[in-house]
């Protein structure tokens, strides 16, 4: 990381103790935080009070905060976690007990409003085709491919994210992207052939 690099210097900033600089950094960061948290939970005011429960615990642990970090991805990774946790509360206090399994799923994926609006007829029906079958992967796939392709996070930022290994989620990704390969070749010859 490179010390010019606008969101590093504001975190020095901000760690430092700088008010302004911890403004700088909600604001750059809440929309985004508030639509990768939506992609885990659609309870829209669970979303929000992690989001602000996480720029607390960052203002008060500011003075104990590592230096050198790639802000995006620290932030991810801590409202993914604080997801996961009232998600694990929730279903406590629901049923008594917690299944071990992790059980925060990104939920089903769509292309935004603006892919589609810029595409024609026949790339929207591929849109459509690819969006159903990327929802039938495992979600833990589905989950991988949507932190590297739309958050474009590297493979040790994912694994750190999700707690595995990077072998594990390179391996994950390769047979993601082989199975809708072959999936989507099928698919593109019946849609050419339906129109």
């Amino acid at each position: 990381m490179t010390h010019s690099d606008p969101d590093h210097d504001t975190w020095l900033r901000f760690i430092s103790g700088d008010s302004d600089a911890f403004s700088d950094l909600y604001d750059q960061y809440a929309d985004e935080l508030y639509a990768f948290g939506m992609r885990y939970s659609a309870d829209r005011d669970l979303v929000k009070d992690c989001i602000h429960d996480l720029f607390i615990d960052l203002h008060g642990y500011r003075k104990n905060l590592a230096r050198e970090v790639n802000v995006k991805f620290y932030l991810l990774k801590s409202l993914r976690r604080k997801l996961h946790l009232a998600h694990r509360k929730s279903s406590m206090l629901r049923f008594d007990r917690w299944d071990t399994e992790d059980s925060l799923a990104i939920h089903a994926f769509t292309f935004s409003i603006e892919q589609e609006l810029i595409t024609d007829e026949k790339e929207r029906e591929i849109l459509h085709y690819l969006a159903v079958e990327i929802n039938q992967l495992p979600d833990r796939q589905r989950e991988i491919l949507y932190l590297r392709f739309h958050q474009d996070l590297d493979y040790d930022e994912i694994a750190a994210i999700m707690q595995i290994s990077v072998p594990t989620c390179r391996t994950f990704v390769y047979r993601a992207l082989k199975e809708l390969r072959g999936k989507l070749e099928f698919g593109a010859i019946f849609l050419i052939m339906c129109c």
